[in-house]
């Protein structure tokens, strides 16, 4: 072979060399993203030409798919009472994707998950048509219907937790937002997505505030406040004075911190819980000192920033800080921040006797032939006090609601004991904002047993300031999920 042939010859070789890589690249490197790549219609034309599998609750169904009108995709997503569970499931939209629920178990949902190849073999060779499973929620209808209700057009959130298992028995956020009327690709769905984005509505009713907004807890992290005393032995009795003035001077400035109600001065633990005195929680804050303080809140769940329900809960964050701040933090305000999922996380451990299970929505993963996939097993993440700290924090928070000078007499439920925080936290420049209304709690039946503890925050933009209070518009919504739960144990 002469030199210029030989030449052509290794050129071409290269070049189908090349194009070999190339191709086992695509097929065997690349295949996976590209057959999940939201840019290829194919995927989407897949996911929506069978029925999807359904979002159980209490062993129904709270969604469900019909035939499209028009275009490629054959069947499209429906829900049933979409604004109240829509903060649980999220939205699967053939035009805008999908989020939560619906997209975290897409692969059970469409019957494309590696855990159900064999049975998808199985119905390719009987000539079956393939299906998709179903996510089994940890979820309490009457306690969700209670929630969602309560808050009303309020703008707020509920979350309601199984203090013993982290299952997650309520999640409510409202304003919310209908699913079923974007899940298409009409201009109808197209003005409807529109009409929720937060640029169009500054009320973000996309957003759920449940998992996904931090607040300041205002006077609802006192619980916490008092927790690190107790465990770091600032204070030893829960009915000794705690030797603080009224006013209390914020430490290392000249600014004095002030009371709303009670008589705060030299006050013991339990009464400035039951009346919620700032001097009382500031001073101890300072005492305990900002590293004790973030080790006691972090055992409560804070800083954490992988927290999966499994939807991604935001951080919540009991910040590094100089004394005077440390002291604010410790009232629930300054640079404290929190979800109601995180309050339910506090009280739902001191219901369960200082351990903090990790919250969870999801308990079983199925088969279309109901065949169980997976099933969640609660999880433990930390001893946030001792058990001892427990009882006593829970002798507090019950006198709270039961005494008649306590904060939270509107939580109380006949035949359960209760233990309620009601908290109204500041926010603004210069606090000129309406503060946000919050109460967490918890109750017990005549056993023993602890079936739920829940965080109700009402941002209510439409109160009078003065009206403005955890215990008169949060404490309502929380006993009535608490006793929707309660009545369904029954």
């Amino acid at each position: 072979m002469n030199k210029p042939l030989r030449r052509i010859a290794i050129f071409c070789g290269l070049l189908i060399l090349t194009l070999l890589i190339r191709d086992n690249w695509l097929q065997y490197v690349k295949a996976d993203d590209l057959a999940t790549d939201s840019e290829n219609r194919r995927v989407n034309i897949a996911r929506y030409a069978t029925p999807r599998g359904n979002i159980i609750v209490d062993g129904k169904p709270i969604t469900g798919s019909v035939e499209s009108k028009s275009g490629d995709y054959k069947y499209k997503r429906t829900w049933v009472n979409g604004p109240m569970w829509a903060p649980v499931t999220g939205y699967s939209s053939q035009a805008f994707g999908a989020n939560q629920l619906e997209k975290l178990q897409d692969g059970i949902l469409t019957g494309t998950d590696d855990r159900l190849f064999f049975r998808n073999t199985l119905d390719m060779l009987t000539g079956k048509e393939k299906e998709g499973g179903s996510v089994v929620t940890t979820l309490n209808a009457a306690a969700q219907k209670a929630a969602f209700e309560g808050l009303g057009d309020k703008k707020g959130a509920v979350a309601a937790i199984e203090p013993s298992t982290g299952k997650i028995l309520a999640l409510v956020s409202t304003p919310s937002y209908d699913p079923s009327k974007f899940a298409g690709t009409s201009d109808d769905d197209a003005e409807a997505w529109k009409a929720v984005q937060k640029d169009n509505n500054p009320d973000d009713p996309m957003l759920n505030r449940a998992l996904r907004e931090t607040y300041p807890p205002g006077s609802t992290f006192k619980v916490v406040t008092a927790a690190a005393a107790l465990e770091h032995g600032v204070v030893s009795g829960i009915d000794e004075k705690t030797k603080t003035p009224d006013p209390y001077q914020l430490p290392q400035t000249t600014t004095d911190l002030t009371n709303q109600h009670g008589e705060c001065k030299n006050a013991s633990l339990r009464y400035a819980l039951m009346v919620s005195c700032n001097t009382v929680f500031a001073k101890l804050a300072d005492s305990v000192g900002n590293e004790g303080m973030i080790e006691q809140a972090e055992k409560f769940g804070y800083n954490n920033k992988e927290l999966d329900t499994p939807v991604r809960a935001s951080e919540s964050v009991y910040p590094e800080d100089n004394a005077p701040q440390n002291a604010m933090d410790g009232i629930g305000q300054a640079s404290n921040r929190a979800t109601p999922l995180q309050m339910a996380m506090v009280v739902a451990a001191i219901a369960n006797d200082g351990k903090l299970m990790k919250p969870y929505m999801v308990d079983q993963l199925k088969a279309a032939n109901l065949d169980t996939i997976e099933t969640t097993e609660p999880e433990e993440l930390s001893q946030a006090v001792s058990g001892e700290t427990a009882q006593k924090l829970q002798e507090m928070m019950e006198t709270v609601v039961n005494d008649p000078q306590g904060t939270g007499g509107k939580a109380k439920i006949d035949g359960a004991t209760v233990g309620g925080k009601t908290g109204t936290a500041q926010h603004g420049l210069n606090n000129s904002e309406k503060p946000y209304a919050w109460f967490v709690s918890y109750a017990k039946l005549s056993d023993g047993s602890a079936p739920v503890a829940v965080a109700v925050v009402v941002e209510d933009g439409a109160a009078n300031r003065d009206d403005i209070t955890g215990g008169g518009l949060a404490g309502p919504i929380a006993r009535d999920v608490m006793q929707a739960v309660i009545d369904s144990k029954k």
